[in-house]
Parts: C-alpha cells; sequence; structure tokens
C-alpha cells in the first residue's frame, strides 16, 4: 500500500476537526499529488503529534480544499535539542544544509553574521518553506524553527549557560564527541563563514566557556559540508548511545 501524503498542519489537530489546507497546500494536493475526494492524507505538528484525514471536499482550482481528521496514529515525541548555528552562504549550498541537516534532526536554526560573512542577509520564509518541506518528508513529527539573523558577539552572549557549543574547527585536536553531547541540554553546532571566522571571532569563541572546539576531518570543508556532517554525528550520538 502507498504511504500516504504527509502535511505540516500548524493549528490544533483533534478528532472530528473540519477545516481547510492553506493556498499552497490546496494547490499541491490538487496539481501535484492529485488527491481526490475521501483520499487520505497524514497531517502533524509537534504540539498534537500525527494525524490520519480524509479529504472531504475539493472546490474548484482557486478554492480551498476541505479536509477532516479522523484519528491519531503518532504520539508527538521528545526532542533531541540540537541547533545550527551558521554564517549565511550561497542560494544553493544553503538550501541543502538547511534540508540536510532537518533531515537529520536540527531543530533550531541561528542565523548568525561575521566579520566575513560574504551573504548578510537570509530569506527567512524560504527557509521555512525548505525545512517545512524536509519534514514532511523525512517522517519527521516536528518542524524547526529559525531566529532573525544576529551578529556573532550577541550570539555568544545570549547563549544558554547548561548549552554545549560545538565550534567545528580544523585547528582543533579533538575529535572527540562522546563527552561534548548530553540528552539533557542544549548541543549546538557552530559552522563558520564561506571565508572563515577572523582572528578576533575565533578568539571570542574559544574563550566562551561553552565552547568545546572540534576537527571533523583532516580537509577543509565547505561550510555546508561541515554542518551536515556535525549534525550526522550528534544526532547518532543522541539517538544511539
Amino acid at each position: 500500500m502507498a504511504t500516504k501524503a504527509r502535511l505540516f498542519y500548524p493549528k490544533e489537530l483533534k478528532s472530528g476537526l473540519i477545516s481547510k489546507f492553506s493556498e499552497n497546500q490546496s494547490h499541491y494536493i490538487k496539481n501535484v499529488i492529485r488527491l481526490k475526494h475521501g483520499d487520505k492524507i497524514s497531517l502533524f505538528n509537534s504540539k498534537d503529534g500525527e494525524w490520519d484525514a480524509s479529504i472531504i471536499l475539493i472546490f474548484n482550482q482557486k478554492d480551498l480544499i476541505e479536509f477532516k481528521v479522523e484519528k491519531m496514529s503518532r504520539h508527538k515525541e521528545e526532542e533531541k535539542n540540537i541547533w545550527l548555528a551558521f554564517s549565511p552562504i550561497k542560494k544553493n549550498p544553503q538550501d541543502l544544509m538547511i534540508q540536510k541537516t532537518t533531515e537529520l534532526g536540527v531543530n533550531k536554526f541561528i542565523p548568525v553574521i561575521c566579520e566575513r560573512s560574504v551573504v548578510r542577509e537570509i530569506n527567512i520564509d524560504r527557509t521555512k518553506k525548505i525545512y517545512i518541506e524536509a519534514s514532511e518528508q523525512s517522517n519527521r513529527i516536528s518542524v524547526p524553527e529559525i531566529l532573525e539573523k544576529q551578529n556573532l558577539q550577541n550570539f555568544l552572549k545570549n547563549f544558554p549557560n547548561d548549552g554545549n557549543l560545538l565550534f567545528c574547527d580544523i585547528n582543533s585536536k579533538s575529535n572527540n564527541f562522546i563527552n561534548l553531547i548530553s540528552k539533557s541540554v542544549p548541543t549546538c553546532i557552530l559552522v563558520g563563514p564561506e571565508g572563515d571566522f577572523s582572528e578576533k571571532e575565533r578568539e571570542l569563541i574559544e574563550n566562551h566557556k561553552r565552547t568545546k572546539s572540534i576537527s571533523l576531518a583532516r580537509n577543509i570543508l565547505r561550510a555546508e559540508t561541515a554542518a551536515i556532517a556535525a549534525a550526522t554525528i550528534v544526532s547518532y550520538k543522541l539517538n544511539f548511545s
């Protein structure tokens, strides 16, 4: 039997609820996956879990599709507290980074502007669209969040006192993740811009009391590669150790 389509639904989900999809979701259902009256679909969010629903009314091309929620299929799950702090990079590599780290379980994205950041703006709406689609396709119940951009100094100043800041640094002599990751506190991966951190920024990061410097490889990694590699290791440690 084919797997039901999954869509993120940000509002309350409960048995018997009758509501309508957004314009974009209605277009996707009618014109991309071509569901019909009576077809089943899965709806989810991090607050209410995942629910089976059915299409009960399909209007004309410009109207919204109506659905009815039937029963819960999965309860909400405990979050693995993985964050990714990153300097914005070019569009295609950044899209890949957001998509893959969402699949790996990152639940908070923090854009950080650095001295050598080539890209200094980030399209929040586009980023949300990418991580929502990645959550739908990867069978996640939760959807990440993205904060407004901030400079490195403010990020370090406001970093939680109980968090672990994993500084991905090719100069680090340590590649031991085992004692740097805890399920009970946030684990934040920090990757630099395409031009790397300045010496002043590197000193600020290294002197921060929550920083743990780690090396991911002997080679120099692109920013998106470093983020995906670190997220893979952190996700594995949190899920299987």
